[in-house]
């Protein structure tokens, strides 16, 4: 099951899933990192684009909590489709990607 959780919504998603070591997987663009990035504070975050994911799978834990992280949340709702498929059981989706968590979270986050 995917679960759908706006960035301000994910610290209590990290809470509930604390004792598993929760991530969350950024699967933009290197440019868009570059661009735009979220300052980990209480969680692991791990950026692989979503076109390099396939190759990379393996250095992701199927037993961890995985919340995947997009522009916009499209990207990250295919990724974590993918990844159920793949066997990871707790997994979430981002709903409105960085672009919500500058509105959200940090406006300090710069939008594009």
């Amino acid at each position: 099951m995917i679960d759908h959780i706006r960035p301000a919504q994910l610290a209590d998603w990290l809470t509930t899933h604390a004792q598993a070591r929760p991530l969350v997987l950024d699967v933009r663009e290197p440019w868009e990192l570059q661009t735009a990035s979220v300052t980990p504070q209480g969680f692991e975050l791990v950026a692989i684009p979503m076109g390099a994911l396939s190759g990379r799978l393996a250095e992701l834990d199927p037993a961890r909590p995985v919340a995947c992280l997009c522009h916009h949340g499209m990207r990250s709702l295919h990724v974590a489709g993918f990844l159920a498929h793949q066997g990871f059981d707790q997994v979430a989706n981002i709903t409105g990607g960085i672009d919500a968590w500058s509105h959200e979270c940090d406006p300090a986050v710069p939008r594009y």
